[in-house]
């Protein structure tokens, strides 16, 4: 028998805790520590499981034999099993061997509470613990600030694996990140990234979003500290970080968090509840107390240890609903007869409740298809109490208008006009995201139609609508230069594209988009508040254009916008103004700059005619395709 000392990191109140789906950190506790004990140094082990009747560590120290190294089962009936063994150091790699009750099942188990997991498609977790000292106290003290909601948010979401590549087409690690991707999205302007999952994950085709190591970045990059230098290298450039987070579904992988005892300890037991059939993989829960605490912990565990300033959070309409992607009886109503998740919707509520007490600058971002009510209020006025929610209607039918030839759009302008009837019943961030360019979809550019120049003009309109129009931004990767063809995990980006000049036009315009949008608070300071915009005409549906304004708190920072959304210029086009004052073009998406045909207006007279309501009025070109922005 190998040698296994009684020892403990739990007190009572920690494992009444537990079992009340109140401790929120449980990270300190379970899982692997470096500790001393009597002097001697090794490692603490502690897991949960409370279907077993025997579990004990294996490893690359025990030859990967079962039974050497026991754990002992606490008596209290918290299902945790724990010991210390001396002598273990940081880098040792294990597993749990769990002997079931159930069936006499033998479960291997990496530990759920790993900070480190070997590089795929090796599955054991690793002991580790190295100090990291942070250089961004001077963004963490400003974060709350930044990060607010009347605050600009443009948002670049990245797949680590592909953003760049190295030689013989190898993973960029996270060293290399922290210096190419920061300079990069510096550079860009954005002022937050957002990275697919980065916790650990098996299978490279599912991006990230089939979790088996929630509490470990991927060592596919590099350790645990070296993502620590990526994200504090990207607050030192005033960037904030966000993170995909995957509560939704996980896995059935034979190391992970399924039968994780021989029994349904992670996942819920009932296979209508607890199967999601689109993603072949297990849902949580929600309504058992140690998940709920578990999920909780991992939130906070991203947000404590590792600085992050926001969470997206995946696939919430699919935990919302009981009948999400499921035929008639392949589902059971809640005890009042509806679809809705109960559990789920009281365990999104804590979650966001915790996160929002214990770190005031940051936000969750919820991925949310439906029209449920309140997504983004918060939990103390019957929400769900997240910070945003994407806009996937605005992003569906934007998308379904720019693709028609110009010459129809007069006939689908509601097409664009609908999404400032429910535009500010949430707090929306407008998502042009990796969803949007895969499974044949095409890339945005190729979405566009007409001829080479229109198709990039067309782009170019379509970023500077997203810009001005109500609400935070986001978009992947690659958009930004005009990808050509759909995003492709296992490649870089096409980033030669960028020695031709169209190409390179829409990279300046998204670089001077960002700069518009954090220089004019108009664009952001009420971008959630229907006090934030005004329309002048939706209705010159027969020369497809739209007006309207833009108001910041101060009125002299109000921004008229006119867009044109067809290739024919409107000379001398009347726009109604609310006052008499000198009007100047800061912002043009046909500047030859772009690569646009440089049709500007320079300075916009105002006259005293009545136009659109308003007592006065300007004349000004609209450029073929394109976004005008007048301050």
């Amino acid at each position: 028998m190998g040698h296994v000392l009684p020892h403990s990191r739990f007190t009572d109140f920690d494992i009444d805790l537990f079992k009340s789906g109140k401790h929120y950190r449980l990270y300190e506790k379970l899982g692997s520590h470096l500790t001393e004990v009597d002097g001697v140094k090794g490692v603490y082990f502690a897991v949960w499981a409370p279907s077993a009747k025997a579990v004990s560590v294996v490893g690359d120290f025990n030859y990967w034999l079962e039974g050497e190294h026991p754990l002992n089962v606490r008596w209290d009936g918290s299902g945790i099993w724990e010991g210390f063994i001396p002598e273990l150091k940081a880098g040792t790699l294990y597993k749990y061997k769990i002997h079931s009750h159930l069936e006499d099942r033998k479960t291997e188990k990496s530990d759920p509470f790993a900070r480190r997991s070997e590089h795929p498609p090796k599955t054991a977790s690793v002991v580790w613990e190295e100090p990291y000292k942070w250089k961004d106290s001077t963004w963490m003290r400003s974060r709350e600030k930044r990060n607010s909601l009347d605050q600009p948010y443009s948002v670049y979401e990245v797949h680590l694996g592909s953003w760049r590549k190295g030689k013989d087409n190898t993973f960029l690690s996270y060293k290399e990140l922290a210096k190419e991707l920061v300079a990069y999205v510096k550079e860009m302007q954005f002022t937050h990234v957002e990275f697919m999952p980065v916790m650990e994950y098996p299978y490279d085709p599912s991006w990230g979003y089939q979790l088996t190591g929630y509490f470990a970045p991927t060592s596919r990059f590099g350790t645990p500290e070296e993502f620590k230098m990526l994200v504090d290298a990207l607050h030192q450039n005033d960037i904030g970080v966000i993170l995909d987070w995957v509560p939704s579904h996980f896995p059935e992988d034979a190391h992970g968090l399924g039968l994780f005892d021989g029994s349904h300890l992670y996942e819920h037991p009932d296979r209508r509840k607890g199967y999601h059939p689109d993603w072949k993989s297990l849902i949580f829960n929600y309504g058992r107390n140690e998940v709920r605490a578990f999920l909780i912990s991992n939130a906070l565990f991203w947000l404590e240890d590792f600085h992050i300033d926001g969470l997206r959070v995946d696939a919430v309409a699919s935990m919302l609903y009981l009948d999400y992607s499921r035929e008639e009886g392949e589902w059971e109503p809640n005890i009042y007869g509806g679809n809705e998740n109960l559990d789920a919707i009281s365990f999104l509520k804590e979650l966001n409740a915790e996160v929002y007490q214990n770190y005031p600058g940051v936000q969750t971002i919820a991925e949310e298809s439906t029209s449920f009510s309140m997504v983004s209020r918060p939990v103390s006025a019957g929400g769900l109490g997240f910070g945003m929610k994407w806009m996937m209607g605005w992003m569906h039918d934007t998308l379904e208008y720019f693709k028609k030839e110009p010459v129809y759009r007069r006939h689908h302008q509601n097409d664009l006009t609908f999404s400032m009837t429910y535009a500010f019943t949430e707090n929306f961030m407008l998502p042009f995201s990796h969803d949007e360019v895969v499974y044949g979809k095409q890339s945005l550019l190729y979405r566009m139609p007409g001829d080479e120049w229109q198709r990039f003009a067309n782009l170019r309109l379509l970023f500077g609508y997203m810009f001005t129009h109500p609400g935070t931004n986001l978009v992947f990767m690659g958009a930004e230069f005009g990808q050509s063809s759909e995003w492709n995990f296992q490649q870089s980006l096409d980033w030669h594209l960028l020695q031709y000049d169209f190409h390179k036009g829409i990279q300046k315009l998204v670089t001077d988009l960002n700069t518009l949008y954090r220089t004019y608070p108009a664009l952001y300071e009420k971008q959630f508040s229907p006090e934030g915009f005004q329309w002048i005409d939706y209705g010159d549906s027969e020369n497809s254009v739209l007006t309207y304004i833009r108001k910041g708190k101060l009125p002299k920072d109000d921004l008229i916008i006119a867009c044109n959304f067809t290739p024919v210029p409107r000379e001398n086009y009347r726009i109604g103004i609310p006052k008499s004052r000198k009007l100047v073009e800061v912002f043009n998406s046909d500047a030859a700059a772009y690569g646009g045909s440089g049709i500007t207006n320079g300075s916009a007279k105002v006259s005293k005619t009545a136009w659109h309501g308003f007592e006065h009025s300007i004349e000004v070109s609209l450029p073929p395709l394109s976004v005008v922005v007048f301050r």
